[in-house]
């Protein structure tokens, strides 16, 4: 299955946003440009809101209370912590483990009989594919990760994957972009970085990416999380386009 190698994580200093010169509105790091890496839902899938339907239905099919907030306070969270935060924030009676279980099998089984996939986002990737080197940085499962990319048959262009279960601790942490970066041979100064959610566009910043957003129209994040972004799109397959500016 796709997903990020398994070891300790080597986190170095980053400044808090990109640090470069500016074209076109879009700030770029001063290493240049020569990798892509991508979110996963909300980006290339719907799945935002399916993830928060099949939270909420374990939540209170085992006893839990969902509770306003809930579903922009997990996102971001790897596995572990999401899980964690059903059982101790909002009273389910599982354990991490199961919860998290039951979750993931469930999403698991969408993404087998009806995968989300937004409109263009396979096209894009592999549009990009043709010119730079290209990962997955996202907070969801490697087995999710890897369900989308056989779906969307990417598995020949996307060969670098990274789950937040892989790494020290969630997005907004940077720890997932600075692996996908060491993942693909490069530093996180040298890739765009291109998210929808709050807690992405600072995790991409920190690690010192160059940010693209694509904001989630269903949970819009917040304007101090947007600024960090050089430029906004509102459909993926603007992506192309930015990307042959930043590279003129």
């Amino acid at each position: 299955m796709p997903g990020g190698r398994t070891r300790a994580t080597r986190v170095r200093p980053r400044p808090s946003g990109p640090v470069g010169h500016t074209i076109g509105g879009v700030t770029i790091a001063s290493d240049g440009v020569r990798a892509v890496l991508f979110d996963l839902d909300g980006v290339l899938v719907d799945s935002e809101q399916l993830w928060d339907r099949i939270r909420r239905e374990v939540a209170e099919e085992h006893g839990g209370r969902w509770t306003e907030g809930a579903s922009e306070h997990m996102m971001g969270m790897s596995t572990p912590e999401w899980a964690e935060y059903l059982v101790s924030g909002l009273g389910v009676r599982l354990s991490p483990a199961e919860a998290a279980d039951t979750v993931i099998e469930r999403m698991a089984r969408h993404y087998a009989t009806d995968p989300p996939v937004l409109p263009g986002a396979v096209e894009t990737v592999r549009a990009v594919a043709e010119r730079y080197p290209v990962a997955i940085a996202s907070s969801a499962p490697p087995r999710i990760i890897g369900a989308f990319l056989e779906t969307g048959a990417l598995t020949d262009v996307v060969r670098h994957t990274v789950s937040s279960e892989q790494v020290g601790a969630g997005k907004p942490a940077p720890d997932v972009y600075l692996r996908a970066a060491e993942e693909v041979g490069v530093e996180a100064g040298e890739c765009v970085a291109v998210e929808d959610s709050a807690n992405g566009l600072r995790s991409a910043a920190a690690a010192g990416a160059t940010v693209v957003a694509v904001p989630n129209p269903h949970f819009p994040p917040a304007e101090d999380a947007l600024r960090l972004a050089g430029r906004r799109l509102n459909r993926i397959d603007e992506l192309p386009g930015v990307l042959a500016e930043l590279s003129g």
